[in-house]
């Protein structure tokens, strides 16, 4: 096999690049002039400490060998900066990395067609928390809520705002704050996350025409989005920076984490916690609490103790959408 002029592949050398997609036992790796490669795992490669269904995540920085048939085979991984996981579809016990490597979280929120719910932004806001990743929410579809419904928005964006989340509206079909929207992308690498018909194919064809994501309307029946994107992918955007598309998620189950440390994720309850009268304050039944004592007067957000308290007891079920938050 021949080497290239530049001397940047030669046969049985080494090269870097980033995953920016897996297909299973293949993934698709950019080199660093941009040019793509197919590359494989050799034999049983597996990232020490995380027990996942995919031990190599889009975003990861990998280390290759070229092989005679122009593919490569991917020896090492690079220290990951953070990660963010979910659990497996196929195996609840197994964690699946989402995306490694990320500036940011843009989670795509739409109070209808369809709703989410508070509880799945908290439990994503904890596990991007967790892992160091920086989230802003973004209520999309902007254009179609009632009157109850842009309450509603006022009512999350004030709350959300408050513990210090940043929240932007944006409606893709009406061109709302579509380019606030692309500032925050600009120069990063962001993952974009949320339900499946939420809209983030759609904004962010809108925000880069060339990506031309597919998108698909919402089912009739139960208002819900069909999946489109069936793994993750990262894309390079013109005006600078990556973004990673994830395929919808139903449910955000929280993965290997400490119950006794889960308020130090709830940046409302973080400054709190030195407070309460017992250093093991869980803040559901102790007496003199700081944190219980917050929601009673209004510094917490009843809705956000009540999806702390489902956290905590492992609550994982979808009934939090017929208690309404």
């Amino acid at each position: 096999m021949s080497a290239k002029t530049n001397d940047l592949y030669i046969f049985d050398c080494y090269m870097k690049g980033v995953v920016i997609k897996s297909t299973g036992s293949w993934y698709i790796v950019r080199l660093t002039d941009g040019e793509l490669i197919n590359a494989r795992i050799k034999g049983k490669f597996r990232i020490q400490g995380i027990k996942t269904t995919n031990p190599i995540a889009v975003g990861d920085q990998v280390i290759m060998a070229l092989e005679e048939d122009g593919t490569a085979v991917i020896s090492n991984i690079e220290d990951r900066k953070n990660y963010i996981i979910r659990k497996s579809i196929n195996l609840s016990k197994r964690s699946h990395i989402i995306a490694a490597n990320i500036d940011q979280a843009l989670l795509i929120v739409t109070l209808s067609q369809p709703k989410t719910y508070t509880a799945f932004i908290d439990r994503f806001l904890v596990s991007a928390e967790a892992y160091h990743i920086p989230t802003i929410i973004v209520f999309n579809k902007l254009d179609i809520y009632s009157t109850k419904e842009l309450e509603e928005l006022e009512d999350l964006k004030r709350e959300y705002t408050k513990i210090g989340y940043q929240c932007i509206e944006t409606s893709a079909t009406e061109n709302i704050n579509i380019e606030q929207f692309k500032d925050l992308m600009k120069d990063k690498t962001s993952v974009i996350s949320g339900h499946s018909g939420v809209g983030k194919s759609t904004l962010l064809n809108t925000v880069e025409s060339s990506l031309d994501l597919k998108t698909s309307e919402i089912t009739d029946s139960h208002k819900l989005g069909k999946h489109t994107t069936t793994f993750a992918e990262m894309f390079p955007l013109s005006f600078g920076g990556d973004i990673i598309d994830t395929p919808g998620i139903k449910a955000f189950g929280l993965i290997d984490f400490d119950k006794n440390e889960l308020s130090h994720y709830y940046l409302d309850m973080r400054s709190l916690l030195d407070q309460c009268q017992f250093n093991n304050c869980v803040h559901i039944n102790e007496p003199k609490c700081s944190v219980k004592e917050a929601v009673k007067n209004g510094a917490i957000a009843e809705f956000r103790y009540k999806n702390y308290v489902s956290m905590f007891n492992d609550d994982e079920t979808e009934t939090y959408r017929d208690k309404g938050y």
